[in-house]
């Protein structure tokens, strides 16, 4: 009776289903995320971070169950992207998505051999961070937020909206926008073509933004680019303020200014930068080393115009630029 008793069991186990997820489990893997410019309540910075995780839930990683990710958020503040960047090296994640120039600086500065792949860095090769774009060549690798058409689509917005223009002001920080002349070259290069001349304008402080817009207006014929440089969108109230004030022209490298009252702003779509670089996390995570994924440049780009602000400017808006406006706002 014992024998044919464990026959049954042995039988019965048999035909159990096999439990897939049996044997040894796969290791969670740690991503941190150092959301340099942005703080947490940013409406842009939540549309990067949904891109990013609907881009690792695609290629099959699981939200707390394949991955846990933290979001840091440190804001324009400079000391803090380096604490927070001293932070995340000291918990050595398996990998580190660094948004912005100066957060993935601040990351570098820590001597840290965490994989890296950061998003909307100007001049990854001038700033160091990798050898060549086709080549990294160390522990970074990522995607840019500079074509070098960019410049150039500024200037023929700003002439399409101002066709009197003569004189541009960029506006920028030299210490949070080191990369500023890869911009103004850009510029140039379509400016004074078309005979426009640019002013290349630093400003360090509120005062200074003042001084310099309102020493631009004296003269007739004047608009301002701010390029995409966190102290200058940080102080974004205050320059659209000033450029209203004195009725300038003017077009910005992030959209969040349209949607606070700027005239126009012609912009990398930084949520598809986050949606794409899902695809280096995921390769990263399956043994590809940064050194040998290419640095990739911006791929889609977002032209929107505030109407109000043109009627208040007194500019009339032409119908070919309106129809190629990608979000208008009333």
């Amino acid at each position: 009776m014992r024998r044919r008793h464990l026959l049954a069991v042995l039988c019965g186990a048999a035909a159990w289903p096999i439990d897939t997820r049996a044997g040894p489990s796969v290791r969670k893997r740690r991503i941190a995320v150092l959301m340099g410019g942005l703080v947490e309540d940013d409406a842009g910075g939540q549309e990067e971070v949904a891109a990013l995780r609907k881009g690792i839930e695609r290629l099959g990683w699981a939200p707390h169950r394949d991955v846990e990710i933290d979001f840091l958020w440190p804001g324009m503040d400079l000391d803090r992207v380096r604490a927070l960047a001293r932070d995340v090296a000291a918990k050595s994640p398996d990998l580190v998505l660094s948004r912005s120039t100066p957060a993935t600086a601040a990351l570098m500065r820590e001597g840290s051999t965490l994989p890296i792949v950061f998003i909307g860095v100007t001049e990854p090769v001038g700033s160091g961070f990798v050898q060549s774009l086709a080549r990294p060549g160390g522990n970074m690798t990522g995607f840019t937020n500079f074509d070098a058409s960019i410049g150039g689509k500024w200037v023929e917005l700003l002439r399409e909206l101002s066709p009197s223009l003569a004189r541009i002001a960029l506006l920028f920080n030299p210490k949070t926008a080191p990369f500023a002349e890869a911009f103004l070259r850009s510029v140039e290069a379509v400016a004074n073509n078309v005979g426009v001349a640019v002013l290349p304008t630093a400003v360090g402080d509120d005062d200074e933004i003042e001084r310099a817009i309102t020493t631009l207006a004296r003269e007739p014929g004047c608009g301002i680019i701010g390029i995409t440089d966190a102290f200058i969108t940080e102080r974004r109230k205050l320059i659209i303020a000033l450029a209203a004030r004195h009725r300038l022209p003017a077009v910005y490298a992030n959209r969040v200014f349209t949607r606070n009252g700027g005239l126009m702003a012609y912009a990398v779509d930084f949520p598809d930068l986050f949606l794409r670089a899902a695809s280096y996390v995921d390769r990263i995570f399956k043994g590809a080393l940064p050194a040998d994924l290419p640095v990739q440049h911006p791929q889609k780009f977002e032209l929107s115009l505030n109407l109000k602000t043109a009627g208040a400017l007194g500019l009339e808006v032409p119908p070919a630029l309106l129809a190629r406006v990608d979000k208008v706002i009333e």
